[in-house]
């Protein structure tokens, strides 16, 4: 049974996940054990969630913890393990390192007696509204992947899927907040143009993006149909729409995608 959570890395993503399960009521800040190398960023995480446990290294989280989150880059992940390693005995160990596979899991923890688990997380975790997608090949038992998927439940949505589906999770939802950003971006760009304050540019063009996502979420309807719908016969938004096919913006996307995907798929054989 999981007691207490042990975080490896206070990152962005680390942090957002320890804020939103505590906001959230999910555990007690007093259940997490966290260690990074960064000193600024442990402060503020104690500052954030009195009653956190500050650890002075990955092998006391390891120690002290039950399930124990690796949140640092990937290719610090083979190094952290081998830190712990001693202290794994009867332990969870979850990753949301892009690249590493539930088999690249098994091999680096091998006979440690640890138990593991692959997750991939987005950044839009940090409001509450991330999407996770939990890796169903796992050696947790069923109670500790029931309240692996609560914690990300508590920070936005989850979906379980297989693995051979996690290059195509990296480019659909691990890595899409920057392609959304650069858009939000550009679009302001344009608006400033247009003498819009770049205030106000930034602001409109996000809460735009944010409620066509919602009418996409709550309403069900296709996409498509929900693009006709904005495109009066002769108006101003089917130019727009023409343009941006003509500049093949959807393909665009597409191939950006598949180029993450692809880069995804690389990150896995290089280990």
């Amino acid at each position: 049974m999981i007691r207490t959570i042990g975080m490896i890395g206070a990152g962005n993503m680390g942090s957002a996940i320890l804020r939103g399960i505590v906001e959230a009521e999910y555990v007690r800040a007093s259940q997490i054990v966290a260690y990074d190398t960064n000193r600024k960023r442990m402060r503020e995480l104690e500052e954030d969630l009195p009653g956190v446990a500050a650890a002075s290294d990955c092998l006391e989280v390891a120690e002290r913890a039950d399930l124990i989150i690796l949140a640092v880059k990937p290719v610090f992940v083979k190094e952290v393990i081998d830190e712990i390693r001693r202290a794994l005995q009867g332990k969870a160990v979850l990753s949301i390192a892009a690249g590493w596979t539930v088999s690249m899991l098994e091999k680096a923890l091998q006979n440690s007696g640890a138990t593991y688990m692959r997750v991939m997380p987005n950044t839009p975790a940090l409001v509450g509204e991330g999407m996770t997608a939990l890796c169903d090949e796992s050696t947790f038992s069923k109670e500790d992947f029931e309240f692996v998927k609560g914690i990300f439940d508590a920070i936005g949505k989850t979906k379980i899927l297989p693995e051979r589906l996690f290059d195509g999770v990296v480019a659909l939802s691990g890595s899409s907040p920057a392609y959304v950003y650069m858009m939000i971006e550009a679009m302001a760009d344009a608006a400033v143009r247009e003498g819009i304050p770049r205030v106000h540019a930034y602001e409109m063009a996000a809460q735009s993006v944010l409620g066509s996502a919602l009418m996409v979420l709550s309403t069900g309807t296709h996409p498509a149909a929900l693009k006709d719908a904005v495109c009066s016969p002769g108006g101003t938004t089917i130019e727009a729409v023409e343009e941006l096919e003509r500049k093949g913006f959807r393909a665009a996307v597409m191939d950006a995608m598949k180029a993450c995907a692809d880069r995804s798929r690389e990150m896995s054989s290089e280990k």
